[in-house]
């Protein structure tokens, strides 16, 4: 099969400010510069894998360059007038070999192996740069050491006469990837000799070396601006993902001690969260409102019938969503800079931004296929706990991968995973089992096929009640919200009582990571009327007051969804936390004090003088409500004033207003009850 030579667009450099700006110094100071510099580059190792001739080339001769530096600065009074310009751009020259050499260095092996023409040509280019300079530099006005001068000129010849090398070996090893990667295409599973040829020639003997290399694929991902060349970056990364999985034991989370964090592992600055989901947002869209809300997150609450704004309860006078591109900026910033995953949600069509490439979907599926054929027929449990580990990884990384483990038969698989049975056994195969279901929860046909298949759903509910961990609990809790983002689904789980006591078993008892995983997923099954009259049977109203102080967000939140859809029981049973709602609404956060806000005025409407009363007699409640309406969001402000009108109607005896449900009658009383409410 002919491959045409160059499949691949040149590399894109990433070379600091530094290389393109002539350096201001003295001219002491600059000949100080380029033997720092000129030292540093010499002490550089040349590459091991790759470009291994004209690496070393480039450093040998810029170690010649060392010695006319250091000659120079014997002098008493360096004097470099007649010959600065010279100088100065041979300090960008060696800037720029530095920054070359650094890149080949840290980045990609199987992208540089692919560019290795290109980056053969830079070498050159450079090495040319350099003999222009050696010819119009004046060796003997500077006055230096005849053996200095010697070796001067030896460069000088050196670089005049350097041709272009690529080597042939670098230029086969490129065409065998570049077939395998047509005969992936095709659907034709790579020869795993060949492929394990290609690895150990590229230096990626083992697991951990191919996870480090996917990182720096992915990283080139988000440095290529053409959508060709990253559609090819994805191949790769689809293929050196085939060759870990099958060449190499599978990683553990001990072995793998480079894991990135997760969104989970930081605190998300709250413009970053979702107002839906309370998650981080990896594809804000702004409504007709004006609200900003993960585009996943917020189609779900449309799909299921809501023609509201979730956050302002305005009607949505049109449904169309907006790309919110500048805070999706920064958010993947953010990521960027703590070095958290960033995958964006925008179509089917896209993975991480980025049009799919057949070569890395067919890739994909292979991996999928041998992971959970491996898993299924694997009698070791230290063996499938390190399959389970890979899937758990692999189903993180973007929606084609849940896709392809999914069709797999993974589901069924991973259950036998998730009993008791295996968590006093294992720890961390119980925890790897439910975090790979969580993950694959995330695309949305899978969550059917999780609530379809009994043993899944149950064995998910089985682990947030008995799960051996905290951290297996809280990634169950975690997999319930994925789960009950879907109305038809949310309302099931939200009827099973063993969803609802261990949800709220683990926000009393758990630490703060679970007990947020709690919190959220108790949140989101209160969107249904049926779940929260549960809720309140169960005592979430108690729950929540535990733990306001510690989650005030969630907490708020949740007190505001259960008062507003669980009706007059729900209304009752907040009576207790009027007072804990009034102290939130001074110290809490912009978002917490607005959900208290909320909450506090549907108490007020719905629960009648007696709440009323509790709300009036915290001490400086007006200033509280006066300072809300000042400075709280535009939300938090209309429902202060609706608050401060509640309460100025009550201190006039005048309450018809602000019930509902109820017939009120105004009679003159003294100042601590004015109002009789008859039912």
């Amino acid at each position: 099969m002919a491959v045409p030579p160059r499949v691949f667009p040149p590399r894109k450099r990433r070379p600091s400010a530094g290389a393109f700006l002539p350096p201001k110094f003295s001219d002491q100071r600059l000949l100080q510069s380029l033997f720092l510099l000129s030292q540093e580059i010499s002490s550089l190792n040349p590459l091991q894998f790759l470009l291994k001739r004209n690496s070393s080339s480039i450093i040998r001769k810029t170690k010649i360059l060392a010695f006319l530096f250091e000659e120079l600065l014997k002098k008493p009074i360096p004097v470099l007038s007649p010959t600065l310009l010279c100088f100065e751009e041979m300090y960008l020259v060696l800037q720029r070999i530095k920054t070359l050499l650094e890149d080949c260095v840290n980045g990609s092996k199987m992208w540089l192996l692919m560019q290795s023409d290109s980056v053969a040509n830079n070498f050159h280019e450079l090495t040319a740069e350099l003999a222009t300079l050696l010819d119009i530099l004046p060796v003997k006005d500077v006055e230096v050491s005849e053996d200095v001068e010697e070796l001067f000129l030896l460069l000088r010849k050196q670089c005049s006469q350097a041709k272009v090398f690529v080597d042939e070996r670098d230029s086969s090893l490129r065409l065998e990837v570049l077939t395998m990667l047509d005969r992936i295409q095709k659907e034709i599973v790579p020869d795993h000799s060949k492929l394990a040829e290609i690895l150990d020639f590229l230096g990626l003997p083992n697991s951990l070396s191919c996870k480090e290399e996917i990182e720096n694929l992915e990283d080139e991902v988000q440095n290529q601006q053409d959508e060709k060349a990253k559609s090819d970056v994805i191949a790769l990364i689809g293929l050196v993902r085939y060759a870990k999985c099958v060449l190499f034991e599978p990683l553990t989370p001990g072995s793998d001690s480079k894991t990135k964090k997760s969104a989970s592992d930081v605190n998300i600055p709250a413009d970053f969260r979702c107002p839906i989901s309370l998650d981080l947002m990896r594809d804000p869209v702004v409504v007709a409102t004006g609200q900003t809300y993960d585009r996943e997150s917020i189609n779900l609450w449309i799909e299921s019938g809501h023609s509201t704004c979730p956050k302002t309860g305005q009607a949505l006078v049109h449904t169309s969503l907006i790309p919110n591109h500048a805070l999706k900026n920064l958010i993947a910033m953010w990521c960027r800079e703590l070095k958290i995953p960033f995958d964006t949600a925008e179509g089917n069509d896209r993975v991480n931004g980025v049009i799919k490439n057949k070569a890395a979907l067919e890739a994909t599926k292979m991996t999928a296929s041998f992971l959970v054929s491996k898993m299924a027929a694997s009698q070791s449990m230290e063996e499938v706990n390190g399959v389970i580990y890979e899937l758990r990884t692999l189903a993180k990384s973007n929606s084609d991968s849940r896709a392809c483990i999914a069709e797999a038969g993974a589901i069924p698989v991973l259950a036998r995973y998730l009993g008791s049975d295996v968590g006093a056994g294992s720890l961390n195969l119980q925890v790897n089992a439910v975090t790979a279901m969580l993950n694959l929860s995330i695309l949305e046909a899978n969550k059917t096929k999780i609530m379809e298949n009994g043993s899944a759903l149950n064995g998910v509910i089985e682990v947030l009640r008995t799960g051996a961990t905290w951290e297996a609990k809280g990634n169950a809790a975690a997999t319930i919200f994925s789960l009950s983002c879907v109305h038809s689904h949310r309302k099931r789980l939200g009827r099973k009582t063993r969803v609802i006591k261990g949800l709220m078993d683990l926000a009393k008892g758990g630490p703060a990571g679970p007990k947020r995983d709690a919190l959220v997923a108790i949140l989101n099954l209160a969107g249904d009327r049926e779940a929260v009259r549960r809720l309140v049977e169960e005592g979430v109203v108690d729950v929540v007051m535990e733990v306001i102080n510690v989650l005030p967000v969630e907490a708020a939140a949740i007190l505001e969804m259960v008062v507003r859809r669980g009706g007059i029981t729900a209304v009752a049973a907040a009576h207790s936390t009027i007072k804990k709602l009034g102290t939130l609404m001074r110290e809490g956060s912009e978002t917490a004090r607005e959900s208290a806000a909320a909450t506090l005025v549907t108490i007020c409407r719905k629960g009648g003088a007696e709440m009323v009363v509790e709300l009036a007699s915290i001490i400086g409640i007006e200033r509280i409500i006066w300072e809300l309406m000042e400075s709280g969001t535009v939300r938090a402000r209309r429902k202060a004033s609706s608050l401060l009108r509640i309460v100025r109607r009550w201190a006039a005896g005048l309450d018809g207003g602000f019930l509902e449900g109820r017939s009120a009658v105004a009679t003159p009383t003294s100042s601590s009850s004015r109002v009789v409410i008859s039912v």
